[in-house]
């Protein structure tokens, strides 16, 4: 629950400053917001060559971390996780120079073999299909037309999965708390421009994964 006020204030936090990066100016050599004269220049010119676009992306990441979703047991212990994914997809709306709003969707499977502290003999394995839906909020750091553009990403929303528990026989092992749970990305990252319509993405934070990269095309 701390998670999610803490994100959604993150979430916030962007909205307010990214208005602030635009916001109108008293009179003087500075801002409403403190910032230089000609820096509102630089963006009001920077507004005038933009044109809106819908950014598609298609990635992987690694690790999954939604092998932390998995349940520990009292008297086991967990092994290594196997896992595919997370596979990342979004569809973001770029409507202005430096922000961009959108919906990821991530799909990935862990698993896990459960272990008796007494014995070390595996007793079960625990297993997990999700599919997690996020509001996307992205924030560039430079001018769309640059080759190399920063960002900063901040998404939250849920995970639709539940994980089973299972012996070896195929029989149920151990109860689960089955529904939605809490999903969030946050992360730093470069967009590779190699075209006008498109490039690649290379980023890094926690939440569904660490590391991630993949392309990304604009419509």
């Amino acid at each position: 629950m701390r998670k999610g006020i803490l994100l959604g204030l993150i979430l916030v936090a962007c909205f307010y400053e990214s208005n602030a990066q635009y916001g109108g100016g008293y009179g003087g050599g500075y801002g409403r917001y403190g910032r230089p004269r000609g820096y509102r220049q630089q963006q009001i010119r920077e507004m005038g060559n933009f044109k809106p676009t819908l950014d598609v992306s298609v990635g992987y990441g690694f690790p999954n971390l939604d092998k932390y979703l998995l349940s520990d047991f009292y008297g086991y212990y967990s092994g290594n996780a196997t896992q595919t994914g997370p596979i990342i997809a979004s569809i973001d709306y770029h409507f202005a120079p430096r922000m961009a709003i959108g919906v990821m969707v991530n799909y990935g499977k862990v698993s896990r073999p459960y272990y008796d502290y007494n014995t070390n003999q595996q007793d079960f394995t625990g297993s997990l299909t999700n599919t997690a839906v996020l509001l996307n909020f992205t924030r560039y750091l430079g001018s769309a037309r640059q080759t190399v553009v920063p960002y900063m990403k901040t998404a939250i929303g849920f995970n639709t999965g539940s994980a089973t528990y299972l012996a070896a026989d195929g029989s149920k092992a151990a109860n689960a708390d089955d529904g939605t749970t809490l999903a969030y990305q946050v992360g730093l990252g470069v967009q590779i421009n190699a075209s006008k319509n498109g490039g690649f993405f290379v980023e890094a934070g926690y939440g569904k994964y660490i590391v991630a990269g993949g392309v990304r095309l604009k419509f």
